[in-house]
This record gives structure tokens, sequence and C-alpha cells, in this order.
């Protein structure tokens, strides 16, 4: 495997960016300078994460999401992390 995460990844299952090998790695991601640890899933190349959106579910009993446009740097945590 890289040492560089995928350009976009999600943590769904269901979801065709779900790479079960690179959330067991465990993946870290620094979205405008923070670092997240609640990102839904990500894209680097369209500089985009969807966060959850407080304690609301939608009818399949997944947390809404919304999508929210910035710089996005995603790292291996089993490496260190990008220093800016």
């Amino acid at each position: 495997m890289s040492q560089t995460p995928p350009d976009r990844l999600s943590s769904d299952p269901r979801s065709p960016f779900h790479d079960a090998a690179a959330l067991e790695r465990g993946v870290g991601v620094r979205f405008n300078g923070q670092e997240k640890t609640n990102v839904e899933e990500y894209c680097v190349s369209e500089g985009w994460v969807r966060l959850p959106f407080g304690k609301t579910l939608d009818r399949r009993g997944n947390p809404m999401t919304v999508k929210v446009k910035g710089t996005v740097e995603p790292w291996f945590k089993d490496g260190a992390p990008p220093t800016t």
C-alpha cells in the first residue's frame, strides 16, 4: 500500500469510495488547518469534506451530513501528520 491516502475516501461501506484497508490503517484529516475527527467523507482534488450535522439522523439511521469546502490534507495515522 502507498504512503499517501486515497484522493477520495468514505467511511460508509455502501459508498464506491469506501476502502476498508485504508480505514483499518487509520486516516487523519486536517481541514483548513484544523484536525477533524468526525469526517464522514473527503475529496482532496475537489477540496471538500462531509461532516455530521448535529445529532440529526436520516430515514436510514445514518447521520445527516453537510459538505464544506476548503483545504483537505489527509495522512495515515501510523505515520507522522503533515506539518504546515
